[in-house]
């Protein structure tokens, strides 16, 4: 059964990639969703063998490394984190296949999608499984790999192919770091398994290494090795570029990229590699640091973006900053429940922008819409609930979630867990009103398109409508059902097992109660305050930009990242390329190498061919030389 969950999305995949053009596109269809659909039940199955009956496992699928002490195995580790991520994965997977039957209706690739979407799935499936770093590392090229064929599927847009190279490459910078964090673990163990690795950590805690002039703690090395890794495929502040513009890639995969899978894989490596980072205070501090600057970043960003899918992508990179901090105070639980809380209500939001953008026929512009919520009345109340889910509106699966983490950070009790708790607070109001800003601006006041009637506006098919609903359902209850499971009470949870490590208990004191009504007071003011700015007096948020036209300017240009990396590493890098490809390559490699030999050779033919005139007198001349010549030659000699 346990295999079944990971290969049944690999044969959807082989099935509709490889013969969807003999079976046809609806077929293609029922098959990857129907397998992946199956995968998910059977993951949530698992799960409550977990729950209940603390049901662990490692499953060894086949010995793939022998050589010398490396002893890697393909393996599908069943614990507590990996059933959690199995049913985060496979469920969303699920929800997205059946959605994209009808937002795909239109597309003619429609079986190469399917299979994209299905072989995205058995990555990540790969990644969450393992029980080492190398399969772990496999799994994880795996969904960078799918996100590069996903992102720019529509290959014939130029901007598409330049998202989905932009993703690979930065990707590939946290990769290198990744990599060097796996070798260096072998380096030091002489194994990559989990469990050898783990159990061998506190043998060197005082151990110190020599890496690029400075001496550093081995420990902390490998934490922070592992956590570039994991700010590139979880899209940290300077390597999180890739993520805003991976929304050229059709929508339902903008849902599985942002919600369930790859952005997540850095927060499960973090919250994985827990018993290496409570060793590491130092590293734990600069997560910390990083996480709540990418949660402010992005929120401020988000705020003035009007595209609908760039908004929610920006909100999922503040999202994973909270899930960063989260784990960066040590309360790695804390950041799995945001995980999975997240993954409902985002998938949510981004399906539902989805059936806003079918409606506009593709139209993305938030400042073209406007006035329809009576023409869309599901897709209306169902991404109302995202967004009040996203916002942490109290008694939603975000209120719990993200609550507790501004909590654990204000209950650290040092300097950086108070400066955390006070950015995630005022990030949660930034957070609803560009929430509320989207809500407000795409389905009330005045409608605003010019090139669509909003007669033909109409609401989206069942099939799309189903998996919204679907969502909302956890959007609603997966906080309150699953805090004390994720969580516990009084400072002990049982769940978790092994699979987490603490070397302290968290703290089971609670702030004061201002401070726990704090954020929810913020979020519910918010709601007012976000429809009287942009439905009843739009001439104040146009004032206030007119006011600070440098900070807007800053703002609308994401704070000049891709401005600043534009003019250090990539026109640096062409003009080195072009230098290389003009001097070595043409001028050394060409002039001097196969190329310049044979050109060489042919010149020599051209002229020795002029000797071939054809008359016998010159051929006698010829020979008489070369005899004269021979002759003194050995006279000579």
């Amino acid at each position: 059964m346990e295999l079944s969950i990971i290969f049944l999305p690999l044969i959807a995949s082989i099935i509709s990639g490889f013969f969807g053009k003999y079976i046809g596109d609806r077929n293609s269809e029922i098959v990857t969703s129907a397998l992946v659909s199956i995968s998910a039940l059977l993951s949530i199955f698992v799960l409550y063998q977990v729950i209940v009956n603390q049901y662990e496992e490692n499953i060894v699928i086949a010995t793939w490394i022998n050589s010398g002490s490396l002893d890697v195995n393909w393996s599908m580790l069943i614990d507590p984190l990996s059933a959690v991520m199995l049913v985060v994965v496979t469920s969303v997977s699920s929800l997205v296949h059946i959605y994209s039957i009808g937002y795909m209706s239109h597309d003619p690739h429609k079986p190469r999608f399917m299979a994209y979407l299905s072989l995205f799935t058995f990555a990540m499936l790969m990644l969450v499984t393992s029980d080492n770093f190398v399969q772990l590392f496999f799994g994880w090229e795996g969904v960078g790999l799918c996100s590069y064929f996903l992102i720019g599927f529509w290959f014939k847009k130029e901007s598409a192919n330049a998202a989905a190279i932009k993703a690979f490459v930065v990707n590939r910078v946290g990769d290198f770091g990744f990599a060097l964090g796996i070798f260096l673990i072998f380096y030091l163990f002489g194994t990559v398994n989990y469990s050898e690795v783990f159990q061998q950590i506190p043998t060197v805690v005082d151990k110190n290494l020599l890496f690029l002039g400075f001496e550093i703690k081995a420990i902390d090395l490998i934490c922070l090795l592992l956590f570039i890794g994991a700010m590139g495929k979880s899209a940290q502040i300077l390597l999180h570029t890739w993520l805003p513009d991976a929304m050229e890639g059709p929508t339902p995969v903008s849902a599985l990229i942002h919600a369930a899978t790859m952005v997540t894989a850095g927060v499960f490596l973090v919250v994985r590699c827990s018993p290496i980072y409570e060793y590491s205070p130092f590293i734990l501090n600069i997560i910390t640091i990083v996480g709540m600057t990418t949660a402010f970043f992005a929120a401020t960003v988000a705020l003035v973006q009007t595209d609908i899918k760039k908004i929610i992508a920006y909100s999922t990179c503040s999202q994973l900053g909270y899930m960063f901090f989260a784990a960066g105070v040590g309360a790695y639980n804390v950041a799995m429940f945001h995980l999975f809380t997240h993954a409902f209500f985002k998938a949510l939001l981004f399906l539902g922008s989805g059936s806003v953008i079918h409606a506009f026929k593709d139209e993305q512009d938030i400042n073209k819409m406007g006035g329809v919520w009576k023409k869309l009345p599901y897709t209306y109340a169902l991404m109302i609930i995202g967004t009040l889910a996203l916002t942490g509106f109290p008694f939603l699966s975000g209120f719990y979630s993200k609550d507790a983490i501004i909590e654990f950070a204000y209950l650290k009790g040092n300097t950086t867990g108070y400066y955390a708790a006070g950015i995630g607070i005022l990030t949660a109001l930034l957070t609803s009103i560009y929430s509320w800003r989207l809500i407000f601006k795409t389905f009330h006041g005045e409608y605003n398109n010019k090139e669509i009637k909003i007669e033909e506006t109409h609401e989206s098919p069942m099939v799309m409508l189903i998996p919204l609903f679907i969502l909302s359902i956890g959007a609603i209850f997966a906080g309150v059902l699953f805090k004390g499971l994720f969580i516990g009470s009084g400072g002990e949870n049982y769940f978790w097992a092994e699979s987490i490590k603490f070397l302290e208990p968290l703290s089971t004191d609670h702030p004061p109660t201002w401070f726990l009504l704090l954020t929810p007071c913020l979020v519910t003011i918010s709601i007012p305050l976000a429809y009287y700015l942009f439905v009843k007096n739009k001439e104040i948020p146009n004032g206030i930009v007119s006011l600070n036209k440098p900070l807007y300017k800053f703002l609308v240009n994401k704070w000049y990242f891709d401005e600043l990396y534009e003019v250090l590493f990539i026109k640096s890098s062409k003009r080195l390329g072009l230098f290389l490809w003009k001097f070595f390559d043409g001028t050394i490699i060409d002039g001097f190498g196969p190329d310049g030999i044979s050109s060489f050779i042919k010149k020599c033919s051209i002229k020795a061919n002029k000797f071939q005139s054809g008359f016998i007198y010159q051929y006698a001349f010829v020979m008489l030389v070369g005899f004269s010549a021979f002759l003194t030659f050995l006279i000579v000699r």
